[in-house]
């Protein structure tokens, strides 16, 4: 087959690892890409949101399939745009994508659909958004409804917090158009986690758990970022938590898609907060995660091709997945100065030297290759230090031994991935 994968970051990386590795594929290509996809694609110079460029190329390379990697495309309509030109593809609709593409509208679809979620209340005044604060008290969380990339959420642990996050996003338009309307819900107690499934229209199956850490500082602290680090799976997330999650949340989900006149296909990544009495959908994502696809794509033992060719052939009912029973734990690099502002155009050195290893792998997100061809970041997010190991443990000090490889100044990481789950793990023992 002839592959198009859509996408340039870390999560685009993992998934043409993945793909470039299956039989079945016999030609990758990756709009627009980056310095470490390039490596495993053809790059090609049409960027991801380009959604007349990608059906243009798709076309005019017979393209069998198409792989949609980031949300923007997927709410723009570019499955539609495929859809009407007979090329197959791996993504929801653009009416169904509306899931993450407007946090009001997924809200509202939870409480129609009886759907565990937090309180909340959708708001387009600045005043009025001021007032439910008021009435409502803190801890209390403020969200830009479109799309922020990753950003949007702000956790505000006073009244005060939360009139800065309400100018910041509807006064002074901090997300643009993404925060003309906000939603603000209910401060969820418990633990978060992610819980991937892939649904076809009809059905869904899970595809594995996870668990980030968005904070930008060790110890959760700073800012959100879109992510630090990830490691999979989550020991919270038992088999019996995974069966509640599929039949509280994914399965309704599922089926009230498609009651309503939009079935959705692709992948459903559901934000969790594991709470005293049971999982509770924090978001929902219409792709696979970032960093959690480089854990999950590491720990995938099934070929990933066939497994995207059945969610888009509603074929889901009979097919089975397998794992690699050993943890995978994943660490950032990002520039100095992320989330905030940052130098484009450092060099990165090292890791040519790193052993070529199932068990490791650094995925590019933000990298290019220079006039020089010298490797340089040119993002926040830069690298995913991604390995397995025996036990979390040991994942967690092959990742970082590997980071102490790596020779990039300009840039930083946590040191702290998986310190929740260790700590749990140590103190079960």
């Amino acid at each position: 087959m002839k592959i198009l994968l859509v996408g340039s970051g870390g999560r685009e990386h993992a998934l043409a690892w993945a793909l470039s590795a299956s039989p079945l594929c016999d030609t990758l290509y990756c709009a627009p890409g980056n310095a470490g996809i390039a490596q495993l694609a053809e790059c090609v110079p049409v960027a991801a949101e380009d959604i007349e460029g990608v059906v243009r190329f798709a076309t005019d390379n017979a393209i069998d399939f198409v792989v949609v990697g980031p949300e923007a495309p997927l709410v723009a309509g570019l499955v539609d745009a495929l859809d009407a030109a007979g090329i197959k593809s791996f993504g929801p609709r653009r009416a169904a994508a509306a899931l993450e593409g407007s946090k009001g509208f997924m809200k509202d679809f939870c409480a129609r659909h009886n759907i565990p979620t937090a309180a909340y209340g959708r708001f387009t005044n600045i005043e009025q958004a001021k007032d439910f604060v008021h009435q409502q008290g803190a801890p209390i969380v403020v969200k830009a409804d479109g799309l922020a990339a990753g950003k949007g959420v702000v956790v505000a642990m006073t009244e005060w917090e939360a009139m800065d996050a309400i100018d910041m996003m509807m006064a002074d338009k901090a997300f643009g158009s993404a925060g003309a309307e906000l939603v603000i819900e209910e401060f969820m107690q418990g633990e978060e986690a992610s819980f991937f499934a892939l649904a076809d229209g009809e059905t869904a199956i899970p595809f594995g758990n996870a668990q980030d850490h968005k904070r930008v500082g060790d110890g959760d602290t700073g800012p959100n970022t879109g992510g630090m680090g990830a490691y999979s799976p989550a020991p919270i997330v038992d088999k019996a938590m995974a069966a509640r999650i599929m039949a509280e949340i994914i399965l309704p989900t599922v089926a009230g898609m498609k009651a309503e006149g939009y079935p959705f296909t692709g992948v459903l990544y559901a934000g969790l907060m594991i709470t005293e009495t049971g999982p509770r959908l924090i978001e929902y994502n219409v792709r696979f995660g970032d960093p959690e696809c480089q854990v999950l794509m590491m720990r995938l033992k099934s070929d990933i091709l066939p497994a995207l060719l059945a969610t888009a052939d509603r074929q889901l009912g009979h097919f089975d997945l397998r794992w690699h029973d050993e943890p995978a734990m994943c660490v950032v690099m990002a520039s100095n100065g992320y989330p905030g502002s940052y130098k484009k155009g450092t060099e990165i050195r090292g890791l040519e030297a790193l052993p070529d290893a199932n068990d490791l792998v650094v995925f590019h997100a933000g990298t290019a290759r220079d006039e020089a061809y010298r490797l340089v970041a040119t993002g926040g997010r830069v690298l995913g230090v991604t390995a397995l190991g025996k036990d979390l443990a040991v994942a967690q000090k092959n990742a970082y031994d590997a980071i102490a490889r790596i020779d990039w100044p300009e840039g930083f990481y946590r040191r702290d991935i998986g310190w929740r789950a260790l700590a749990a793990l140590k103190n079960s023992n």
